[in-house]
């Protein structure tokens, strides 16, 4: 039986405008749930590797569906804690040609937010697995959750896990009294395999692409050697590091593409033209979804890895919500040049 992939973070109620109406048209909402590391699970569970997700979620009804949303699509839920007092939420307004999206946050004082360590048992969480994936995103919330996050990297580390980050710089989020580049330094130092995009090495760690420019329509991944250097430099830990590359036209048309770093060589995955996003939120995550899929099913071809990561995250901008539904049949389709989108019969 595969070693399960644990990932550790906060799931939320995703409230939405129907189609691409603004926060002052709507009259209702689509309700869904996702978070970065979810997300992550989520992918992982249609691409048939095992992954639990762990968090904290309220001892109520809200509690209760967004289980049961985790579970629908395979994603383990017997090591989720319950308690505090509420579900965070998202609200996001869908953007279109010219009209970024927007996305307004409701979750402070969530049941996750309030988590402190002690709280998760991690040896339980960790007794079948071999990975385990955090975000940036999980110690922005509260001082106690990044202590809690910190905990879980440590006891990661003691118990032998590969251990990936997101790097995921949210700047709305850090409000709880330091710096991302204050808290994240000590944490990416467990890690073994780190996944940033355009700005979240420069936001968090002051390392910049200086030759990069996200809205030329295609970002060139050479431009990226330099930061892959910089990290591994700095966290001698991390064995790989891979940066996403998004050039945006406009909200409804980018180009995307990824980079893999091992140290000697820079690999670069195919560039994809997605000329009618349907929903871009998630992207960053399917691309670690199919890399930590790739890494694990392909050995040591990493050109394989990373261009699985990339035709994942492509496939998961084709299908609304936070969720990548793409199989492995599907992506591995893709990369082998079956992506003129005809009917399957």
């Amino acid at each position: 039986m595969r070693k399960k992939v644990v990932t550790f973070g906060e799931i939320m109620m995703r409230l939405s405008p129907p189609g691409f109406q603004r926060f002052g048209q709507a009259r209702s909402f689509d309700v869904i749930y996702g978070g970065g590391e979810a997300n992550v699970a989520a992918a992982l569970a249609q691409f048939g590797v095992p992954a639990d997700f762990v968090t904290r979620l309220p001892a109520n009804e809200l509690g209760d569906a967004c289980l049961g949303y985790l579970a629908a699509w395979g994603v383990g839920t017997s090591k989720i804690a319950r308690g505090g007092d509420r579900l965070g939420i998202y609200f996001l307004e869908m953007g279109a040609v010219q009209r970024g999206s927007k996305v307004v946050y409701d979750r402070a004082g969530s049941s996750l937010a309030s988590c402190e360590p002690g709280m998760i048992d991690w040896s339980a969480a960790f007794a079948d697995a071999d990975w385990f994936h955090w975000t940036g995103i999980t110690p922005s919330i509260s001082e106690s959750l990044a202590a809690t996050c910190l905990e879980g990297l440590k006891a990661a580390r003691d118990a032998g896990l590969t251990i990936s980050c997101d790097l995921n710089y949210r700047s709305k989020l850090w409000k709880w009294g330091k710096r991302a580049g204050e808290v994240m330094p000590e944490m990416v130092a467990l890690c073994d395999i780190a996944l940033g995009n355009e700005e979240d090495a420069e936001k968090v760690f002051g390392i910049k692409a200086e030759d990069a420019d996200v809205e030329a329509g295609s970002v060139s991944g050479e431009a990226y050697r330099s930061v892959c250097e910089q990290l591994r430099q700095r966290f001698p830990s991390l064995k790989l590091v891979a940066i996403t590359l998004r050039g945006s036209l406009s909200a409804s048309h980018n180009t995307w593409s990824g980079v893999l770093f091992d140290g000697e060589t820079l690999y670069q995955a195919p560039t994809y033209d997605l000329t009618h996003i349907v929903d871009r939120v998630g992207g960053g995550d399917a691309f670690m979804g199919g890399l930590i899929y790739g890494l694990k099913s392909y050995g040591d071809d990493r050109q394989k890895a990373l261009d699985f990561a990339a035709a994942a995250s492509c496939l998961k901008h084709t299908v609304f919500g936070d969720f990548n539904m793409a199989s492995v049949a599907e992506v591995e389709a893709l990369m082998a040049g079956g992506g003129a989108g005809r009917v399957q019969r």
